[in-house]
């Protein structure tokens, strides 16, 4: 895998740490310190798995632009576990990946003719609820000028966790944008349904659940692994499909969310350059996951038609 030294990625500002691509902040703090730990135990378990695919037959070689993967981005993990090395050339490469943790991207033109997620180059909150809106015919977005009660104000960037609730009637502000409020509470716990897919089908379901008061978090109270079946209907899944194929998104995550008075799903995000497994998750939960994850991408890039 990449030898660069990524720990170049980040600046330490007193007790903040800040992500110099995307400058999302991190404050230091125990709860910081925990998970580092228990992501270390992850990173060690991989890196032995890796040291042993390298005495078996060597793996298809992908090729990352503009960015190369971290070890803390899922495609590392799967493709470290299941033997896909990273290029480090296009020349050396029998597929490539635009790969850039950013919300608009310019990927650059592709290196092979499997070439993935090329056309995902615009992840923002609105172009997610307008694709979502087509694919299942009912909206996510709403007018805050309009009607009574609670709304989600988001920003339109990718991973900011920056949702908070709004009262309506309300003048919108600049570069936000309006949703719905989806009931996915249970027991006083909000519920994510974050979604792997890859080539268009889901692999796994990671079922998080957060206090109410911290839905717009990132830090979970547990994580549950499931079957997509185990979540979705057969049409939910090929309606989720549809929506990845119409985003250009041939990996990344969904965060999904299901509105208990009315059973629906809404898609209110789309992560291309996803993060994982949850930290939460159990130790053997998170090696099963990723294993599964690689032989997706492995077969994602050996089996593709063009």
């Amino acid at each position: 895998m990449s030898d660069i030294l990524w720990t170049s990625d980040f600046s330490v500002r007193g007790r903040t740490v800040r992500v110099k691509k995307t400058g999302a902040e991190i404050t230091l703090d125990k709860a910081l310190a925990s998970e580092a730990a228990n992501w270390l135990g992850l990173y060690l378990a991989i890196r032995a798995k890796t040291a042993l695919n390298g005495l078996l037959r060597p793996g298809p070689k992908v090729w990352f632009a503009p960015d190369r993967p971290r070890p803390w981005y899922l495609i590392w993990a799967a493709a470290a576990w299941n033997g896909v090395r990273i290029a480090k050339s296009p020349e050396e490469a029998q597929a490539s990946f635009f790969f850039e943790d950013a919300t608009h991207g310019r990927p650059p033109a592709p290196a092979h003719s499997r070439a993935f997620n090329y056309a995902c180059v615009d992840i923002s909150k609105s172009r997610v609820a307008e694709v979502f809106e087509a694919c299942f015919g009912y909206p996510l977005t709403l007018d805050p000028e309009k009607g009574f009660g609670l709304a989600v104000e988001k920003g339109e960037a990718n991973g900011a966790h920056d949702g908070r609730l709004v009262w309506r009637p309300m003048r919108p502000r600049p570069g936000r944008t309006y949703q719905r409020v989806v009931d996915n509470v249970e027991d006083g716990l909000a519920v994510d349904l974050r979604t792997p897919f890859v080539g268009g089908k889901p692999v796994v379901v990671f079922v998080k659940r957060r206090p109410v008061e911290d839905r717009f978090a990132n830090h979970n109270t547990h994580v549950s692994m499931l079957e997509p079946r185990e979540v979705f209907s057969d049409d939910e899944i090929e309606r989720l499909g549809v929506f990845c194929r119409v985003m250009g998104l041939d990996w990344g995550g969904l965060d999904i969310l299901r509105d208990r008075p009315t059973g629906r799903l809404y898609v209110v995000d789309v992560n291309k350059t996803d993060m994982g497994p949850p930290i939460a998750l159990p130790f053997l939960d998170k090696l099963s996951a990723v294993a599964r994850m690689g032989r997706a991408l492995r077969a994602l890039i050996t089996e593709h038609k063009p």
